[in-house]
């Protein structure tokens, strides 16, 4: 299925796990990938290597989306490459520590909600104004956002909420313009679980999920694409949870 043939989708994030996932994904079904990284470059540019030894055409690009010239910058390295942008996912993000919250001081806090939604923002800023009409944005929020997270995910919670309220926000204001859906992975194997959830909870999570798996990149990958693609042309301002039944919402 090339439901992306002649389409340039951007992916920030994309050098590993998820972003990974639906920059291969992407490129799959037809798309001329840009993907973005902070500092996993040799993920990236592995990724933007396996994309082009199948046929497909992708580019890297280094950005730190906390900074608007970053921000800038990638949006205007996309459009001299491609020209143009169809669909917009925005992948960046992630938890930093575990931290209550009188273990929290102000950079921590500031530094988690810059990650998670100042990035979103700014990034969004900056692709809006070449991003084509009718084209798509998909943000990723977390089951966190829905359920206030873990031990010590106060702020990385808080955040996610802001994001699948941003999407809300954004899609009326785009109206038919583009676009705007969220989703909500729970249990995914990724290195972020990998590196802040202990084994045993990450069991007894999979344990008590109806689907008895943890999900997989690929899975959160399918759902993307369908949100970013005219299958997905009357939903707008949605949020989708994918954790294999965890939680209903």
């Amino acid at each position: 299925m090339q439901r992306f043939a002649n389409k340039t989708v951007l992916v920030t994030g994309g050098g590993r796990d998820i972003g990974r996932a639906c920059a291969l994904r992407f490129a799959e079904e037809g798309a001329r990938v840009a993907l973005s990284y902070n500092r996993a470059e040799e993920s990236a540019r592995a990724v933007v290597a396996e994309i082009e030894a199948a046929g497909g055409t992708a580019r890297a690009f280094r950005a730190d989306l906390t900074r608007k010239a970053d921000a800038d910058a990638l949006v205007a390295a996309v459009k001299e490459e491609f020209g143009t942008i169809d669909a917009f996912v925005h992948v960046t993000g992630g938890l930093v520590g575990r931290k209550t919250i009188p273990e929290m001081d102000e950079t921590f806090w500031h530094e988690v909600l810059d990650l998670n939604l100042t990035s979103l923002f700014l990034a969004t800023q900056a692709v809006l104004p070449m991003l084509s009409h009718g084209g798509a944005i998909v943000t990723f929020s977390s089951q966190a956002g829905r359920d206030g997270g873990g031990p010590g995910a106060v702020a990385y919670a808080t955040s996610k909420g802001g994001v699948m309220t941003f999407t809300r926000g954004l899609a009326k204001e785009l109206g038919m313009r583009a676009r705007v859906n969220c989703v909500c992975p729970g249990m995914i194997a990724t290195t972020f679980h990998d590196t802040f959830t202990k084994p045993e909870v990450r069991e007894r999570v999979a344990a008590s999920a109806p689907l008895k798996r943890e999900g997989h990149s690929e899975d959160v990958a399918a759902l993307v694409a369908f949100l970013a693609s005219d299958d997905a042309a009357y939903i707008t301002g949605a949020c989708f949870d994918i954790n294999g039944g965890v939680l209903f919402s």
